[in-house]
Order: structure tokens, then sequence, then C-alpha cells
């Protein structure tokens, strides 16, 4: 089957993201691309910062760009400054790894813009705008 990305194709933008089993099979299929899922997921508001717009994840050995962060951000609605706890990305360790708990996957990954100053920053819309916004079916 051939894959296209259905918010590329609406948007009259090159929407081929190649061939899917089966390959036989020449009718098309839509999915979301990764540029189209990034999006998608800035639009959801975060289950751990509801009210949070911009989240700012400083490395850990960096306390003191931290702190200034924190102190230039505060009193800023819709922004939190927060040290990254992560020891390493569970994900790319080579380890094997137990059955997910979890029945349902309900953990959503966003990717952040990565600053060469040492800080990543995640956008967020929050949970009160998400819930007053009508839905992408609705606008149609």
């Amino acid at each position: 089957m051939k894959v296209l990305c259905a918010w590329c194709q609406s948007e009259g933008r090159p929407d081929d993201l190649g061939e899917r089993e089966p390959l036989d099979n020449p009718a098309p299929t839509h999915c979301i691309c990764p540029h189209h899922r990034e999006r998608l997921l800035e639009l959801l508001p975060s289950r751990s910062f509801p009210d949070v717009e911009l989240l700012v994840i400083v490395s850990p050995n960096d306390t003191a760009l931290f702190e200034d962060l924190q102190g230039r951000f505060a009193g800023v609605r819709g922004v939190r400054v927060i040290l990254d706890r992560r020891l390493r990305d569970r994900r790319r360790d080579g380890s094997p790894v137990a059955d997910d708990r979890r029945r349902v996957r309900t953990r959503r990954i966003r990717s952040g813009d990565v600053s060469p100053l040492g800080y990543t920053i995640v956008r967020f819309t929050p949970a009160a705008a998400a819930q007053a916004a009508p839905s992408p079916a609705a606008r149609k």
C-alpha cells in the first residue's frame, strides 16, 4: 500500500511516505508524518503540567542556568523551568525490558527544541485552551 500523510495532502504539500504491507495492494492508506505528529502533540495539553504552555528543561549539571532561567521566568504565567531528572534514556538502552505494566499506551512522547545553551523547550497547549477549542473534526 502507498502511505500518504493526510495532513500534508490537505496542505497541498508532498505527501508520499513510502510503502507498507501488503506490498501487492496499490491502494493508498493515510497516516501522519513526523512533522505533523509533532505539531499535533503540541496541541495537546500536558497531563503532568496542565497549565503550562512552555516547559524549559535544564540539564541537571547546570544549576546556575536553572536558577537564572527560574528567576527570569518567575511570575510568567504558562512557563515552568525544571531540572532534567532522567539518568538515562531507557528506550535507547540495549538491555532487555520487562513487559510494560500499562494495559493501554497513554504516554505522549514529545521532543522539544534543544538549545546549544544547555536546555530544551517543549511547547504545550494549556488544558483550559484545549477544552475551549473546537475539535478539528467539528471545524469541517
